[in-house]
């Protein structure tokens, strides 16, 4: 898909900058990645995360990716583990909280019940999710998710699932880390795609149907 269409915007996905793409090696993850609450490795190329805890067990880029940020993996839990795939951006980590401080969160059949949607730390006054998609464990999915000035989308195999804006969007110029969240889950992620978004506005209208 060459652009995915919001409400009110057209992002041009083949345009946006690539800021990160590469393989992650064992290697990477002990120099480029800050690790927090459990354990990731690398396994057959897959970034692999096991926390057996209710806590944010986190692997985070060092690398800051302030703006306008779209973040694109491949993911899925491992069997006996059926959910929670969640994940950062325009974030940081707060050493007080032992959790993500600001930042937006993606997840994938989470919030105790299955739900998938998006919140904003550290408040959580700003979350929309839905049981509309359900993850089945095991199986592969692509995300791609991100945000223009708070404006917050995720696609899952190439379909919208959900879209929330947030009327105080976090200031993108100073929040910039990515990462990647195991929650009482075991997850993998793969094929780690960083993109500055390129968009426009477009105007929305009924035309006439009688």
């Amino acid at each position: 898909m060459d652009k995915f269409h919001l409400i009110d915007k057209e992002i041009d996905l083949v345009n946006s900058p690539v800021l990160f793409n590469k393989p992650i090696t064992a290697k990477d993850l002990k120099t480029d990645w800050d690790i927090y609450n459990c354990s990731w490795t690398i396994k057959s190329g897959w970034l692999d995360g096991r926390n057996s805890n209710e806590s944010a067990g986190m692997a985070m880029l060092k690398q800051n990716f302030p703006g306008n940020i779209l973040l694109e993996f491949e993911g899925r839990t491992v069997y006996p583990s059926t959910h929670d795939i969640d994940f950062m951006w325009n974030g940081e980590w707060c050493d007080k909280l032992n959790s993500c401080g600001v930042g937006y969160i993606g997840g994938l059949s989470g919030w105790w019940s299955g739900r998938t949607g998006i919140e904003k730390s550290p408040g959580y006054k700003l979350r929309a999710t839905t049981k509309n998609f359900m993850l089945e464990p095991g199986r592969i999915y692509k995300v791609q998710a991100g945000s223009i000035n708070g404006h917050c989308f995720i696609f899952i195999d190439g379909k919208e699932i959900i879209e929330v804006n947030d009327p105080e969007p976090i200031d993108n110029t100073k929040y910039g880390k990515i990462a990647f969240t195991a929650w009482r889950s075991h997850v993998q992620i793969r094929n780690i795609v960083i993109r500055n978004i390129v968009w426009k506005s477009v105007e929305m209208g009924y035309k006439p149907e009688f």
